[in-house]
């Protein structure tokens, strides 16, 4: 007996933490034939923290990820008011705590490889994972399959192309260059060049040193660091792996050279004196020498969508980590897309409407979540409205700090504030409706 016909066939490029969501979100529709795609040789288990905020990590609940991952951190859900960070004004010998963000709910903090290991733990065989294939193009035309060339040369079809790979997309690089010959054969050269210039990633102006340091060091060196149990801002640590090691970041940042190109390459080991240099005035850490990362950024896009092409992640908005927010956005990014994509009114013919949806609901949310990021940056760097907190001392920089960290609670308030399950109810009403 043949197997039925598939509904839909949707091909994932990038096999991420966003990939591999949406990949696993769709495994629950048995209409639904999914394949990976990703450049790397392997899926090696690569990364360092991320922080989970109880937004995707419903998400997480739903698809059945929770048991698992837990067993990967000591941080535990709960609900109700927890402190999520310490924020000290560290840029001293003698720092100070001025005040702490708390959350209602608990910031889940893990370590990547562990969360990516659990995601295709879970992944049925029926999604076929292919490495080594890097997108170099795809074909969509008015009807008919999508065709997709990779690297190697080989060639695939799919109703659905999803973009879900990476600050570098390969995919947002077609989908752009696409629509600005669309835009150029219309004669509008400037909408064209405005779209041509959110191909590339641009430079946030932030160099970020990052480190995993192993725990049992940093408790044998400071026994009483707070980073042990709580995290801290700017720079930024915390526990994952059960405390077996500490993910550290610090953060130099440069907001005038934001937008710019960076000159150099992205990441590569530091050096060792120039990084002690930076942070010499600062409160003793312990680290030796970390990765130095170029922070880049993709600049907003008019749409996530075009035609039965879609991105997700950090290839659709990438952005600075000052919210920990960008695993949480991937995520509920495949989760909506799963669930436009997988109801039972999406056909290959409205696919184009279907995917629209998403991105009416998807876009100004994510849109809304990069800048409150960008905006933590300058905070988190003492860059508020030309305030200059090296003028002050005693209860005058008190004050200060107390304004700062009002606003920083206000930037950050979303992620308890609000739930996924309105966007899931919004996605649902609209393709339920007569419009649709």
């Amino acid at each position: 007996m043949q197997n039925a016909p598939k509904r839909l066939r949707v091909a994932i490029c990038g096999a991420g933490i966003g990939g591999l969501t949406l990949a696993l979100a769709l495994s629950q529709y048995p209409d639904i034939e999914v394949e990976l795609y990703d450049a790397a040789a392997a899926l090696a288990e690569v990364g360092a923290g991320i922080g989970i905020f109880p937004r995707p990590w419903k998400i997480i609940q739903m698809l059945g990820l929770e048991e698992d991952l837990l067993k990967t951190t000591e941080r535990k859900p709960v609900q109700g008011l927890v402190p999520a960070f310490n924020w000290r004004k560290g840029d001293q010998q003698a720092g100070f705590t001025f005040t702490t963000l708390v959350t209602n709910g608990t910031l889940i903090t893990l370590h990547r490889a562990d969360f990516q290991t659990v995601l295709l733990r879970h992944l049925p065989k029926s999604c076929r994972v292919n490495c080594s294939k890097r997108l170099r193009t795809y074909t969509q035309r008015e009807s008919g399959p999508t065709e997709l060339v990779f690297e190697d040369g080989s060639r695939t079809f799919c109703d659905v192309l999803v973009g879900a790979d990476g600050l570098k997309s390969s995919t947002r690089s077609a989908f752009l260059s696409e629509r600005a010959n669309w835009m150029q054969g219309r004669r509008r050269w400037q909408e064209a060049a405005e779209i041509a210039s959110c191909i590339d990633p641009v430079w946030s102006g932030t160099i970020a040193y990052r480190a995993l340091i192993p725990g049992d060091r940093l408790k044998a060196t400071a026994p009483g660091h707070p980073v042990l149990t709580t995290p801290t801002q700017y720079i930024i640590a915390y526990p994952i792996s059960h405390g077996k090691m500490i993910n550290f970041v610090a953060f130099v940042c440069r907001h005038d050279l934001e937008n710019t190109k960076f000159d150099g390459p992205w990441m590569g080991p530091s050096d060792t004196s120039q990084f002690a240099g930076l942070f010499a005035h600062w409160e003793p850490e312990c680290v030796e020498t970390p990765l130095r990362w170029a922070i880049h950024t993709v600049k907003p896009l008019r749409s996530f969508v075009s035609g039965r092409t879609v991105l997700i992640g950090d290839a659709a908005h990438a952005m600075t980590p000052h919210q920990g927010s960008g695993a949480g956005q991937a995520i509920e990014d495949a989760y909506i897309l799963a669930t436009v994509l997988g109801h039972r009114r999406t056909t290959r013919a409205n696919l184009p409407r279907a995917l629209r949806i998403f991105d009416e609901i998807r876009r100004p949310a994510a849109t809304a979540v990069v800048e409150a990021s960008r905006m933590n940056g300058r905070y988190f760097s003492f860059e508020v409205d030309g305030i200059d907190f090296a003028r002050y001392s005693g209860p005058q920089l008190w004050d200060k700090l107390q304004n700062l960290s009002g606003a920083l609670v206000k930037n950050w308030e979303w992620t308890w504030t609000t739930s996924v399950d309105g966007s899931i109810q919004d996605a649902l009403r609209m393709l339920e409706g007569p419009d649709f």
